[in-house]
């Protein structure tokens, strides 16, 4: 069998018990990576850090679905800044986050509700131009703004 060991430079071929041996000597264990290959190859390892490597690999590639990431939108935002919060928008649904648009108004852009409303749609229209978006949860109207959240398609 082939052997290589934790830095994965190659040993040598060598037989079973000449491998074990090696493996007890460096107090790490001897695991087999592929039986397809003639001779089959194995590697000197600590194998239970090699399996808590393997589950931290699985948790990282957990979907990003459910987590969110938020965008928050000024009253008197400028168009450039808008361009600007689209590209980050479009970033996060990229990377599969969902995505909370936002708009604080306070004192008198409370009353001026409709022109906030009419920037996060032209915000929305924009980003649709660019992206296919999922409306997750509609626009709705908080004590404190407006907010609304979005998904990729």
């Amino acid at each position: 069998m082939r052997v290589i060991d934790e830095s994965g430079k190659q040993i040598g071929i060598l037989n079973l018990k000449e491998a074990l041996k090696l493996a007890r000597e460096r107090h790490l264990d001897l695991v087999q990576v592929t039986e397809k290959v003639s001779p089959p190859v194995c590697k000197i390892l600590d194998y239970g850090k090699y399996l808590y490597e393997l589950k931290k690999k699985e948790r990282g590639k957990t979907k990003k679905g459910g987590q969110i990431k938020g965008i928050r939108l000024g009253y008197g935002i400028s168009e450039h800044d808008l361009q600007t919060r689209v590209s980050q928008a479009i970033n996060f649904l990229e990377k599969g986050y969902k995505v909370r648009i936002e708009m604080k108004l306070r004192g008198r852009e409370k009353g001026l509700s409709d022109f906030a409303k009419s920037k996060i749609e032209k915000f929305l229209e924009i980003l649709k131009e660019k992206i296919p978006i999922k409306i997750e949860e509609e626009l709705k109207r908080k004590p404190r703004g407006l907010t609304m959240i979005i998904s990729k398609t």
